[in-house]
């Protein structure tokens, strides 16, 4: 119990490092962007064009992608309703989440997923793929829906998805 506590501690106190500052409506502007572009749409149209454009890798790519999602999201859903961990409150949030639990973050999940996947098939710019993951990660920090932990979660649970497919 100690434990969780002093996890609950730092979550709030990197919460409020982030968000209790003259810079966050600015840097939430940025932040609201950087997560958009890791919603859901945007990974349908990426396969898409892959598997349009790239013969059978590109093909490859997206049934990985579309395999790793099945497996990823169910997983996520069930995460979330076990662990019922409420999102950040008394603290500046800049949009509106579209559940009420954080635990974990489900961006971070599809965006380290996606970015697992994208590095095994298009290694050319894997270290953009990483920076991008963790950007979507830390800006749902900075748009105060979810907290420090949440983030970790999602990322090992995408990373986990991932590495099942790729394993196959």
């Amino acid at each position: 119990m100690r434990g969780l506590m002093a996890i609950k501690r730092v979550d709030n106190a990197v919460s409020t490092l982030f968000l209790c500052n003259r810079f966050s409506p600015s840097i939430a502007k940025l932040s609201r962007w950087v997560s958009r572009t890791g919603d859901g749409p945007m990974y349908a149209v990426l396969g898409a064009v892959a598997a349009l454009t790239d013969g059978l890798h590109g093909q490859s790519f997206l049934v990985a992608g579309l395999l790793a999602f099945a497996i990823q999201l169910p997983i996520y859903v069930t995460l979330k309703r076990s662990f019922r961990r409420a999102r950040p409150s008394d603290l500046p949030s800049f949009i509106t989440p579209s559940d009420l639990y954080s635990m974990p973050s489900g961006h971070t999940a599809a965006a380290f997923l996606m970015a697992s996947l994208l590095s095994h098939f298009y290694p050319e710019w894997e270290p953009v793929y990483w920076c991008w993951a963790a950007m979507i990660g830390i800006s749902r920090v900075l748009l105060g829906v979810h907290f420090a932990t949440d983030i970790l979660a999602g990322m090992v649970l995408g990373l986990s998805c991932a590495g099942i497919i790729l394993s196959l």
